[in-house]
C-alpha cells in the first residue's frame, strides 16, 4: 500500500480530493519505471486539479501531481536502473496518467531525466515545473537575441512560481528586471530576489492601445489576456516576449501592430510536452544559473497531508513563491 492525493469524480459529477491508501497493483500498467517519490510540488495546474476549478483531469480517478523527484525501485527501461535518482515534469502526469503527489509512481522512462548533479531532490521540486518553465522563458529570450544591455525585462505574475524563479534567474544573469505584481506587500521580497523595480499589475490589466511607448527589451509573461497584449505593445523594436501562462485569461486582445511595425517576436513556451533535449538543457542551466540561496527563500516545504490546503491557497492567490511537498 502507498499514500496518495487521490482525486475522484462519480457519474453525477460529485468531486472528492483526499489522502488515500492505494494498492500498488492499481498503478497504471503504461509505466515502465517504478519510482519511490521523495518530493513533489504544487503548481497552478495542480491547484486547478485538486480544487476542481478547471477540467485539468481527463481520466478518473486520478493521483494528482505533475512534478516528482525520487529514486527508481523497479525498471523495465534500459535507460534507468534501480537506485537512479530521477525527476519528472509534465507529460500529462496528474492529468491523464497517475501523478507524483504519492509515495510511489509508475512512469514512462521516456518522461524521466536523471536528477541534475548539484541539485537535491528538494531543490528540484522547489524549482518544479514553474521554475523549469521560467528557465525555458529565459532560453527563449536568449535565443531571441535579448541580452542584458538591451534594456529592461518585464516579468508579469511576479509573485507566482514562474515569476519568482524568472526574477532570480534573470537578475543573476545580469538583466535589469521589472516585476509586475498585484501584491504591494511583496515588493521588498521581489526586490530581494533581484527585481530592480516593482509595478502594479493593474497598469497592464486593462485594454490598451495597439502600440504604446517602447520600454521592454523582453518579457516573461505567465498571465495572458490584456496583460500580454499590453506587454507586446510596450516591447522595444526587435524584442522578444515569452508567453507561458493564462492566469488572467486565454484570450489575447491584441493586434498585429507590434509584430509587423516593431518586429516583436511572441514566443510560446510549452513545458508539458517539451522534448527531452530541451528539458535537459533547461535543467542543466538551472543547476548553474539559479541562486540556490534565493531558491530557499522563495520556497516552503509542506507535507502531503497539507497539499490540499496548499492548493486552495494557490487558487485564492494568497501564496507567494513555491511549495515543495515532502512525501
Amino acid at each position: 500500500m502507498f499514500k496518495a492525493l487521490f482525486l475522484q469524480k462519480d457519474a453525477d459529477g460529485n468531486f472528492k480530493a483526499g489522502i488515500e491508501n492505494l494498492d500498488e497493483s492499481q498503478l497504471p500498467e503504461a509505466g515502465d519505471v517504478l519510482v519511490k517519490i521523495s518530493h513533489s510540488t504544487l503548481n497552478y495546474k495542480d491547484g486547478l486539479a485538486i480544487c476542481n476549478k478547471s477540467p485539468v483531469v481527463r481520466t478518473w480517478p486520478m493521483v494528482a501531481g505533475i512534478d516528482g523527484a525520487g529514486v527508481v525501485i523497479g525498471s523495465n527501461n534500459q535507460a534507468f536502473q534501480e537506485g537512479d535518482e530521477v525527476i519528472l515534469n509534465g507529460f500529462g502526469v496528474g492529468e491523464t496518467h497517475w501523478g507524483c503527489l504519492a509515495e510511489k509512481a509508475k512512469l514512462k522512462g521516456e518522461w524521466l531525466i536523471h536528477k541534475p548533479a548539484g541539485l537535491t531532490a528538494e531543490q528540484c521540486m522547489a524549482i518544479g515545473t514553474a521554475g523549469y518553465t521560467a528557465m525555458l522563458c529565459v532560453l527563449a529570450l536568449e535565443k531571441g537575441g535579448v541580452t542584458p544591455e538591451k534594456g529592461e525585462i518585464l516579468v508579469t505574475g511576479a509573485s507566482g512560481g514562474v515569476g519568482t524563479v524568472a526574477i532570480s534567474l534573470l537578475s543573476k544573469l545580469g538583466y535589469t528586471v521589472v516585476a509586475a505584481s498585484g501584491k504591494p506587500e511583496q515588493t521588498e521580497f521581489l526586490k530581494s530576489l533581484g527585481a530592480s523595480a516593482v509595478i502594479d499589475r493593474a497598469e497592464l490589466a486593462e485594454k490598451g492601445k495597439p502600440l504604446q511607448k517602447e520600454r521592454w527589451a523582453g518579457v516573461v509573461d505567465s498571465v495572458g489576456s490584456f496583460t500580454l497584449a499590453n506587454a507586446c505593445a510596450q516591447t522595444q523594436y526587435g524584442g522578444t516576449v515569452a508567453a507561458c501562462g493564462l492566469a488572467q485569461g486565454m484570450d489575447l486582445p491584441s493586434s498585429v501592430a507590434p509584430f509587423i511595425l516593431r518586429g516583436v517576436t511572441l514566443r510560446g513556451v510549452d513545458s508539458v510536452m517539451a522534448p527531452l533535449h530541451v528539458r535537459k538543457e533547461a535543467w542543466a542551466r538551472l543547476a548553474t544559473d539559479l541562486d540556490l540561496n534565493k531558491l530557499k527563500t522563495l520556497s516552503k516545504v509542506i507535507t502531503l497531508e497539507e497539499a490540499i490546503e496548499g492548493a486552495s491557497q494557490i487558487m485564492a492567490g494568497t501564496h507567494t513563491g513555491r511549495m515543495v511537498v515532502k512525501i
